[in-house]
């Protein structure tokens, strides 16, 4: 069968007539004509092979066939209202897993806030962090559906992405609070010491190390790791220094660490949420990235 010549206002009109029994009944309940109802039934009667309301003694009955369509026809008929105008759903009731792809920064931030807020808000959303591989692949994560947020530095104008800027983030040196570079903290005494470098694929120079190169200086790294909430841990018992992102460290409230502005100058970056445009009707979805957003947006309180 050709489902373009059926017609969908003969079905809802099927619907009344199997309701009702009843030609007259049927077209009062649709606020149609008699004749109009007469003519669907003849039409409905030519699709389904079968008579569906026979006359008795002054009254229709339906046929066996007519009775076996009656439940399947409503469903159907139900479904394409929820399909055109969906009933509105309670966060409350909304079971649905969300994968954030991240790296541990974020998740540091947003992991505690996040859950204690959908516990009470949608408690029926599971949410799942995945590790973070740079922002090329997690944008394809995106575009596969491997992941349905992600948070990290993306250009703004990614096709078929949305981008949403959560926080603007800035570098800050960091070391032990009895660090003997303590004292007369500046260029010379920062370079003397050995740096711990993050890299989440091992790299040992970072674009810093450019930027030393052109004003002809350099710095030694004296330890790669993969994530920035290892460092605090390390600083404390050596005398190596790092460059993290101010808020990064703020999370430990550490007062064994102390806190310099770098000697040079270092561009901060912005800290974004994405998720692809295909998502933005997604009531689970959405309000998980609505309540990252209220919890990024404490923090530049």
């Amino acid at each position: 069968m050709n489902l373009r010549n059926v017609d969908l206002n003969l079905l809802i009109v099927l619907d009344a007539l199997l309701d009702e029994a009843h030609v007259s009944r049927a077209a009062l309940r649709l606020n149609m004509t008699q004749p109009a109802v007469s003519n669907a039934l003849q039409r409905c009667r030519h699709l389904f092979r079968d008579p569906l309301l026979e006359r008795g003694r002054g009254i229709m009955y339906r046929t066996a066939k007519a009775e076996a369509l009656r439940a399947p026809l409503k469903s159907l008929l139900l479904n394409v209202v929820d399909l055109v105008d969906p009933p509105a759903v309670d966060l409350k009731d909304i079971k649905q897993i969300v994968r954030i792809t991240t790296s541990d920064d974020p998740v540091a931030i947003i992991a505690g806030p996040l859950i204690a807020a959908l516990s009470v808000t949608a408690p029926g959303i599971t949410v799942v962090f995945q590790p973070w591989h740079g922002s090329e692949a997690t944008l394809q994560q995106l575009r596969d559906e491997d992941a349905d947020l992600a948070i990290s530095v993306f250009e703004s104008d990614v096709e078929h992405i949305d981008t949403h800027i959560l926080i603007e983030e800035d570098y800050v040196v960091a070391m032990r609070a009895d660090h003997p570079a303590a004292q007369g903290f500046g260029l010379d005494v920062w370079l003397d010491w050995p740096h711990i470098l993050v890299s989440g694929q091992g790299a040992l120079r970072s674009p810093l190390d450019k930027k030393l190169e052109t004003m002809g200086r350099s710095r030694k790294v004296g330890v790669v790791v993969p994530s920035f909430q290892m460092i605090p841990r390390i600083l404390i018992s050596s005398n190596f220094m790092a460059m993290v992102p101010r808020r990064s460290l703020a999370l430990h409230g550490r007062e064994d660490i102390a806190i310099f502005e770098p000697p040079v100058a270092v561009s901060g970056f912005p800290l974004h949420l994405a998720w692809h445009k295909r998502r933005e009707k997604d009531l689970g979805l959405q309000h998980v990235a609505e309540t990252i957003k209220t919890i990024f947006g404490t923090l530049r309180a």
